[in-house]
């Protein structure tokens, strides 16, 4: 393991320095990953895993949309792509990535396939956090492990493609065989993670509840949404409001504060935005801080999750999520993010100068 400095709070992390591909292929070489679920975090996991040369087969339902991009993205019906119950019986690592009501539901069907020695993996702790809530309770017999990459399985995908990793936490529930700790280092390695820090399923579904409904994407657009009607009550323009609001900071300001950080970006701006930003911060943290503290309430006492749950497993949920979906996409704002995205430069074409 490597030690990471974190402004005096020291870290252990496995890199690929320490736990290789070659020793992740290894470790797994008489596994068969069975996948479940190819929505979110299933094709990235896949596909990443799969070029990576592990022995992986893909569990989805029969006739569903992703049932057919499975098959779109190389996956062979009958050879390495069956149905859930089929795919968790064939397989002795199971990556349980199905959505958390999907997990719910045929949660029966994929505890009799489990056989012991079997690991049962996962990419948020949202199941077994939640047990009492959700029914999930894994056989003694077998590895309980998770690997939950920071990022969209589509991110993982892209960078994989790009050589690079998205960083993933992981943790251990429970160690039946004594090769959990192997088994899951090795999985992370193999997805594609750029390192693995270690933490529990308590922690990855309270930190990961909060950081959505947070600053990843609740508390993000809320802020968009309230400077851009500021803005516009005032008179500016959508075209200025949008990218003042969302466009500079997406496409100019962000990836500079990824690559350098925050402090760089200060020290790298006009001394009137130095100012401004200085001055302002603190007032939009203190503000905001005590809605912060209420989410993460909620999410520790079990009510968000809870909420999710109801909610997701209506019969009417996909209906009722294109309404709230369809609010967002109408607005005004959203309106203005289409048209100005198609008048990015890469979008625009340029003509060629005459040539002198």
């Amino acid at each position: 393991m490597a030690t990471l400095n974190f402004g005096g709070v020291e870290e252990e992390v496995v890199t690929r320095e320490e736990f290789p591909l070659d020793k992740a292929r290894e470790t797994l070489k008489d596994e068969t990953i069975a996948v479940l679920g190819y929505g979110v975090q299933g094709p990235g996991q896949a596909l990443n895993l799969k070029d990576n040369g592990f022995n992986v087969i893909v569990g989805q339902r029969k006739n569903s949309s992703t049932w057919d991009k499975a098959v779109e993205d190389g996956w062979v019906p009958g050879e390495n792509l069956f149905e859930i119950e089929e795919a968790a019986q064939k397989g002795t690592i199971v990556q349980y990535l199905l959505s958390d009501a999907g997990q719910i539901a045929v949660w029966d069907t994929v505890k009799g396939a489990l056989n012991p020695g079997d690991a049962l993996y996962f990419s948020h702790g949202f199941g077994i956090t939640y047990k009492d809530r959700t029914g999930i309770i894994p056989p003694d017999d077998v590895d309980v492990i998770l690997v939950a990459p920071k990022g969209s399985g589509t991110s993982l995908r892209r960078m994989f493609l790009e050589g690079r990793g998205l960083n993933s936490s992981y943790a251990i529930f429970q160690d039946a065989t004594g090769r959990a700790k192997e088994r899951v280092t090795a999985l992370g390695i193999g997805v594609g993670s750029g390192y693995l820090f270690e933490t529990t399923f308590k922690d990855e579904v309270y930190s990961d509840l909060t950081g959505e409904r947070g600053t990843l994407m609740g508390a993000i657009q809320g802020i968009f949404a309230a400077q851009y009607d500021v803005l516009r009550a005032n008179g500016h323009s959508p075209s200025e409001a949008f990218n003042e609001t969302v466009e500079e900071l997406t496409q100019s300001l962000m990836p500079l504060v990824a690559e350098n950080g925050m402090d760089w970006m200060y020290a790298n701006c006009s001394t009137t935005a130095q100012r401004g930003a200085l001055d302002w911060w603190k007032k939009f943290r203190d503000a905001t801080k005590p809605v912060f503290e209420n989410l993460y309430e909620e999410v520790a006492a079990g009510r968000e999750a809870q909420r999710s749950i109801d909610s997701n497993s209506k019969e009417d949920y996909r209906e009722k999520l294109e309404e709230e979906l369809a609010e967002l996409r109408e607005s005004e704002m959203w309106k203005a993010g289409s048209t100005v995205r198609q008048l990015r430069p890469e979008n625009t074409p340029v003509e060629e100068e005459a040539a002198e």
